[in-house]
């Protein structure tokens, strides 16, 4: 079993969800449930619950400010949202589980399962890098939480020098020549990683544009990284990541933003 706690400002939305928790999910118990920030801190420093149920969108205090307010955040959390694309972003960065309004079935029990299957020991950081990629709206977010099979890793996503694929987990590359296994598909990172940074040459390669070294030309070619990887390019892709990098008189010259331009010859 676990207890839990629901916290919407909308009363038809905490009546809706406590009915599919009952229905679908009764591993579950709702010890209350709250309709604002002060009601929803009362309730966790009284009830100390295993699981918070928490809307992002209310009036005077949102799901972002109540957590900055409680000090011991001993529980996991799921976010429930209508749709913020910057939003969900920011809480897939911290390697939180969300729900989309109105409440999908299916998806609800995927996030019970996650809840009870992982230890929650790291919310406090979790949360805080959070907070940190969403005070700023307008700014590339760039801290990512790495679930594993030991639990989470924080990095900066610009020191991923490429993702690789590995089944159903995934391979991560640091230009330190450190490895690290996630425990998500490379079409996770896909979706996560910014487009401006990183780009799929291969069905089981994503690379940081940043780190590229070379490029080899070939049937697809083949793109040496900074830490001395190899990654192959597919031939479906090829023209497509020419066209990002630029290229003239077989000189290929990377220019993303303000960075430094890099020159790479053929060889």
């Amino acid at each position: 079993m676990i207890t839990a706690i629901i916290i919407d400002d909308e009363a038809k939305g905490r009546f809706a969800l406590r009915q599919k928790l009952q229905s679908y999910c009764t591993e579950v118990v709702v010890l209350a449930e709250a309709g604002d920030g002060i009601e929803a801190i009362s309730a966790i420093e009284k009830h100390h619950p295993q699981l918070i149920f928490l809307d992002i969108e209310m009036p005077k205090m949102n799901g972002f400010e109540i957590l900055n307010a409680i000090k011991e955040k001993n529980f996991y959390i799921i976010f429930t949202t209508a749709y913020d694309q910057y939003a969900i972003k920011a809480i897939r960065y911290a390697a939180f589980d969300y729900l989309l309004k109105p409440v999908d079935i299916g998806e609800l029990k995927m996030a019970i399962e996650s809840a009870i299957s992982k230890e929650n020991n790291q919310t406090k950081k979790q949360v805080e890098l959070l907070q940190q990629n969403i005070l700023h709206p307008k700014k590339q977010l760039n801290k990512l939480a790495i679930p594993t099979l030991d639990g989470l890793l924080f990095f900066d996503i610009n020191e991923i020098v490429h993702p690789e694929a590995h089944s159903n987990y995934t391979n991560i590359y640091f230009e330190d020549r450190r490895k690290v296994m996630a425990s998500k598909t490379l079409k996770d990172f896909g979706e996560l990683l910014p487009e401006s940074i990183f780009f799929r040459v291969h069905h089981s390669y994503l690379i940081n544009l940043d780190h590229i070294k070379k490029y080899i030309k070939g049937d697809g070619g083949q793109i040496e990284m900074d830490n001395g990887c190899y990654v192959d390019v597919s031939r479906r892709k090829k023209e497509e990541f020419l066209k990002i990098i630029g290229h003239s008189n077989h000189v290929f010259i990377l220019q993303n933003n303000a960075r430094k331009n890099l020159i790479f010859h053929l060889t």
